[in-house]
Order: structure tokens, then sequence, then C-alpha cells
């Protein structure tokens, strides 16, 4: 699978946080925010968003002289046998507050071995998930989250998965043409969330985000029926703000 060179995307800060969290990690009895920022040379204003952020997903914690120390859910992601099951574990917590936050019914999705699969989702009674009437996995050019990992493969890993998976249309606003989407997917700016509106299926729009966590290809998505469409681009750009501490976990 070749990927397109890494865009600049706003998720630097998870670079920063994991450079924080080096440095928390260098010092066992705890370290204050001055010394962090002199250590990783962050400016205080912006180190102390990045601590706020940490402190909330349990990455850090302050203790009662006012130093940080490594948290319980960094001590679960790094030990070992028990790694995946506790980052299957924090994901489902931010996906799960994630949907209560955007009232929408939110995916984790990831390309691997040359297809599209959803790895985690969280929905609800009051968020209903996408009805899959069509394999995902033969839905990229449709679909938010297809758009989104197509988004990060070069022509070659986008021509390889369609030579598997025939364009077909779906709905009367499905892209059927592959230069049309290809010149799509490349017009698409890497910060802006990419939107789906009823393209897969009718009655359902959707909106995807990047997660950029080393080589893999990933996204973060959400789902909201017809009638709540007019919250899309708002539901979307919080999804796109939240998306640092799914990347970070991954990147752990």
């Amino acid at each position: 699978m070749a990927l397109k060179p890494e865009p600049t995307a706003p998720f630097h800060s998870v670079q920063y946080a994991l450079r924080v969290l080096e440095t928390v990690s260098r010092h066992g009895g705890g370290v204050t925010d001055v010394q962090i920022a002199r250590e990783t040379g962050l400016p205080v204003a912006h180190l102390t968003s990045l601590l706020l952020m940490l402190r909330r997903e349990g990455y850090v914690e302050q203790v009662a002289d006012g130093a940080y120390v490594i948290g319980d859910s960094l001590v679960l992601l790094g030990s070992g046998m028990t790694r995946r099951k506790a980052l299957e574990g924090k994901l489902q917590e931010t996906l799960t507050e994630l949907r209560d936050s955007v009232g929408a019914a939110v995916y984790i999705s990831r390309y691997i071995d040359g297809e599209v699969k959803i790895t985690q989702f969280a929905d609800g009674p009051r968020t209903p998930k996408v009805n899959e009437w069509v394999d995902f996995r033969s839905a990229a050019h449709a679909s938010a989250v297809g758009k989104c990992l197509l988004t990060q493969l070069d022509q070659n890993g986008r021509r390889d998965h369609l030579s598997r998976h025939k364009i077909a249309r779906l709905t009367s606003r499905t892209i059927t043409n592959e230069k049309v989407l290809f010149s799509k997917l490349d017009s698409q700016p890497p910060t802006v969330p990419v939107l789906d509106l009823q393209e897969y299926a009718v009655g359902t729009v959707c909106a995807a985000v990047p997660l950029t966590a080393g080589a893999s290809v990933g996204c973060l998505a959400l789902s909201l029926p017809i009638e709540h469409a007019h919250r899309l681009r708002s539901a979307a750009d919080t999804l796109n703000r939240r998306a640092a501490p799914v990347v970070l976990s991954l990147a752990i």
C-alpha cells in the first residue's frame, strides 16, 4: 500500500503531547510545568492546554505540590500483554464521550490489508449508527469514511483499491467517475472534514477526519440522519477538534 506524504494537519499537538509524556516519564517523582516547558521547549501557554487534555484523558495526574506524574491510562497502555485490551477500552471511552458531545454515532476506521474496516464505534438509541446496506469495503468511493481513507493513499494505492472494488452508483449523489473522484480527493484540504451528503445512503449524512498516527491510515467519523443535516458541519468541526486524544492513544 502506497501512502501520500503526510500532510500538514492539526495533529502537531499530538507530537508535542508525546514529548510532554516522555518528559514526565523521566521524572518518576513528579515534574513541574515550568520544568516541562524548559525540557520540551514548548511555550507555557501552549503547554497548559496540552496538560489539560492529558489530565482529562488520564495520561498524567497532578499531585498535591502541583507537579505532574504519569497517570493510570498511560500505565495501562504500557503494560505489555494487556496493552491491546487497554487501548480498546480507552478508545471506546473516548468514542462514547465524543458521541455524547457531538450528538451523533462515531466510528474509528482503519485501512488494513487493502480494505476499509470499522474497528470501533459508539452509538445509542438517540444516535443510531449507519445502516450498512452495502459493505463498507465496497463503498469507499461513496462514504465519508472511505473517501477520507482514500485521500491518504497515493494515486497507485487508490487505483489498486478501485480495481478490486469497482465504483458503483449507490444513490443519485454517488460519484461514479474515477477521474472526478480523484480530483475531489486531491482537492480535499487535510484540515477540513470529508463529507458524505447522502452519497452512500439516502437519509444519512456523514463526516470524517484523518487519524495520522505513524504509517497507519485511519479516520474518525460520525453519521447523522438527514433530519439533523443542519448540524453536520458544526458536529464535524467538533470531531476535528476532538480527534487529538484518539490519535494520541493510537500513537503511544
